[in-house]
């Protein structure tokens, strides 16, 4: 059910004149696939998640995902943020909970989910926690626990460990390639950070600059598990400059 089919997306905001943001996207994502979409600020990287999320409305074109039209945000489709987006007045436990709640189950319905994807993301002993108590790695932690307790079979993420320091985000990306291991969402994660899509995705579509489109499409023929070892193969980085060179060429 998290097949996510794209053909032909076109994405254009009014205006004098008008900003075409996408042009004739075509993506095929597998169920339990994780993809990067990788390019420079601006072509459209974050506009094609929304869309994936119902966000915003095609201009023109046709999204499915699981064979099915995707016509506004749902529970199947879990985002995660730059910033994790958690209510400050909640500990950890009840903004995790907060959806399921929300949806009107019972705790019975969401408890031990919950309690599975805190031990999962290695926050258990912080259930009671606010946010302001956490640090930004540990908020983050929070907001995938979150959208993994929906039951959320595709994860989209914008960035979501741009703001964090180098040691901080390569601690997070080891954390989301365990928790992808073990629940095999289908993940659509954006970055400009060539290292950190070869080092977490089966795929990597490097898109153009605006009107945004799929420049170059790399299989990341890399071996699971990964760790930190893998950047410094000569695989890694001839992928690295491969894309380096498409990047810069426009």
């Amino acid at each position: 059910m998290s097949h996510i089919h794209i053909k032909e997306v076109y994405k254009t905001y009014p205006g004098n004149p008008p900003v075409e943001a996408l042009k004739d996207i075509h993506l095929d994502i597998a169920p339990g696939e994780f993809v990067a979409l990788l390019g420079p600020s601006g072509c459209g990287k974050s506009t094609l998640l929304n869309l994936v999320a119902s966000f915003e409305p095609l201009s023109s074109g046709t999204l499915t995902v699981g064979g099915q039209p995707v016509e506004a945000p749902g529970p199947d489709r879990g985002v995660v943020f730059q910033e994790a987006a958690l209510f400050p007045w909640l500990s950890v436990w009840e903004n995790v909970v907060f959806g399921p709640k929300a949806q009107g189950q019972s705790p019975s319905q969401y408890k031990e989910r919950a309690e599975q994807m805190i031990e999962l993301v290695g926050l258990s002993d912080f259930k009671n926690h606010l946010p302001i108590q956490l640090s930004g790695g540990m908020r983050q932690r929070v907001g995938i626990a979150r959208v993994l307790t929906l039951g959320s079979k595709v994860l989209l993420m914008d960035e979501p460990f741009g703001a964090l320091d180098a040691q901080t985000r390569l601690s997070m990306q080891e954390l989301l390639l365990s928790v992808w291991d073990r629940l095999k969402p289908t993940v659509i994660f954006v970055t400009h950070d060539i290292d950190e899509a070869l080092f977490l995705a089966d795929t990597v579509h490097v898109m153009s600059a605006r009107p945004g489109r799929i420049e170059t499409t790399i299989k990341v023929d890399l071996a699971r598990p990964r760790n930190i070892d893998v950047t410094a193969t000569p695989a890694f980085n001839a992928m690295k400059l491969s894309i380096l060179h498409t990047i810069r060429g426009h």
